[in-house]
């Protein structure tokens, strides 16, 4: 039997589109746990003790919820095709295949921390790892498809690395993806101490909701400050054009996250802007994602002579 072949074009595309499922998937998820369906369906996998689905029409939140798990199936057909995709790439590539592979993995691992959330009846906590899983997917979503738009990955070892950026803004380009995981981390938080539950039933963390949204805020005006500093180091030449095209975008979906925030904060939490934000969680995510792997050359475009050459101008680009 001849499997059918997938171009490369093509099988980029396919990873763009499992990685907006990923994102989607994080979005309706949120639309659950907002509109008060965390526990529609009581049981997992079925979505009630007698019925397999919600009990009609009128299980309104049975019904939001059984729909999620329905799209998380279809997220999951789709990783699955990416693995396929990979595997029947022309030309073949190991590298992107191993990459691929994460993404199911993924998916099925947040599947059973959601059956998790239902039986700990949505405990704070268990809702922090389904949304930390969600990013985890994301972000392997991302590398893979920015992986696709290169030649095959060389062995390339990390002293012999090359840069398109000095130094410092290597350096900073680390402590940007610590500080977006201390922004995220610290939202975490104050989603788990607020008011969306997903069910009145649900418990909320012990912590005082205004001081965790106070430090949440702080650690998005430093992260927005580090990021201004970085594009600045960029525009001085400190980078090459990628880089600072990829800090750009960066920049633009942290002003608008933190313009949401506060927009959310003193409009009383509604429920659509939190959807919205959850949102531009991601695409922070994966703007921050995507400047880290900008910073290094991609080992195809690094000849044997530039390897060599690498070893005494470390950090070069």
């Amino acid at each position: 039997m001849r499997f059918p072949t997938v171009t490369p074009a093509v099988y980029r595309r396919l990873a763009l589109a499992t990685l907006a499922s990923l994102v989607f998937i994080m979005v309706t998820g949120a639309g659950v746990r907002l509109t008060g369906s965390g526990l529609g369906c009581s049981t997992w996998p079925t979505c009630h003790a007698e019925s397999f689905t919600p009990r009609g029409a009128s299980d309104t939140h049975g019904m939001v919820e059984w729909v999620n798990r329905l799209i998380t199936g279809a997220v999951m057909l789709l990783t699955v095709a990416a693995v396929l995709g990979a595997r029947w790439r022309e030309p073949f590539r190991q590298d992107l295949f191993r990459l691929s592979l994460g993404l199911p993995a993924w998916v099925f691992a947040n599947a059973l921390v959601g059956a998790l959330v239902v039986w700990a009846h949505l405990s704070p906590v268990s809702v922090i790892g389904h949304f930390l899983l969600s990013l985890g997917a994301v972000a392997n979503a991302t590398v893979l498809y920015e992986r696709a738009a290169h030649g095959p990955a060389a062995d390339v070892p990390p002293a012999e690395r090359r840069w398109r950026a000095t130094p410092p803004v290597v350096a900073a380009g680390r402590l940007l993806v610590v500080a977006a995981s201390l922004v995220i981390l610290t939202g975490t938080l104050v989603t788990g101490s607020g008011p969306h539950a997903g069910d009145d039933r649900a418990d909320r963390l012990d912590l005082p909701v205004h001081t965790i949204v106070r430090f949440h805020g702080i650690a998005m005006v430093l992260f927005l400050a580090l990021t201004v500093a970085v594009v600045r180091m960029a525009h001085k030449g400190d980078a090459a054009p990628v880089v600072v095209d990829r800090l750009h975008q960066l920049l633009v979906v942290l002003i608008a996250q933190a313009a949401l925030g506060y927009w959310q904060y003193f409009t009383g939490v509604p429920a659509l802007l939190v959807a919205f934000h959850v949102l531009g969680a991601a695409l922070v995510w994966i703007a921050v994602v995507r400047v880290w792997l900008s910073l290094a050359v991609p080992a195809d475009e690094m000849t044997g002579e530039a390897v060599a050459v690498n070893r005494a101008t470390m950090g070069a680009w």
